[in-house]
């Protein structure tokens, strides 16, 4: 997988796996409110500091993570694969690029926000060194309810 840090101008990119991978929470409740973003939020995000990765195979975009770093750490959101593509490794694969860049950019934290309601999630952070900090209400961009886990890994050289 060829992985690139994403540019405003692949904000089209971005939306498009985004909506692929978060179609399956459609009908969750609350629904996911990424389906509700557009292109132009996204452009608008990365402009005022949103950063992205996008992974490619065969030059076909497969997998991306969206995140922002802060003083200490790097908080990354939205992490989507293609449903075709999902269990073969590309969101460890994506993470581990996403924590070599805090690394290098001195960050020392990785953090997430996952729903309780989708175990197979936290149980991906939890294989690659996440643990639970955290366990909240918390309301979305749509403004609904629900309960979510912060996870954290120390990142080290």
């Amino acid at each position: 997988m060829n992985i690139i840090l994403a540019q405003v101008e692949d904000a089209s990119v971005i939306h498009n796996v985004m909506l692929q991978a978060f179609k399956e929470y459609e009908h969750a409740t609350p629904p996911s409110s990424a389906l509700s973003e557009t292109v132009a939020s996204i452009e608008q995000a990365m402009k005022k500091g949103e950063h992205a990765f996008i992974g490619y195979i065969d030059e076909q975009p497969v997998t991306m993570v969206r995140f922002t770093l802060n003083a200490q750490g790097i908080y990354f959101f939205r992490l989507s694969v293609i449903p075709e593509k999902q269990g073969h490794g590309l969101a460890k694969a994506l993470l581990q690029e996403l924590e070599q860049y805090a690394l290098a950019n001195e960050k020392t934290i990785s953090e997430c926000k996952v729903r309780m309601s989708v175990p197979r999630n936290i149980e991906l952070y939890r294989s690659v060194g996440y643990v639970v900090t955290k366990e909240e209400m918390s309301e979305n961009r749509n403004g609904d309810s629900l309960s979510v886990v912060t996870m954290e890994k120390k990142l080290t050289s």
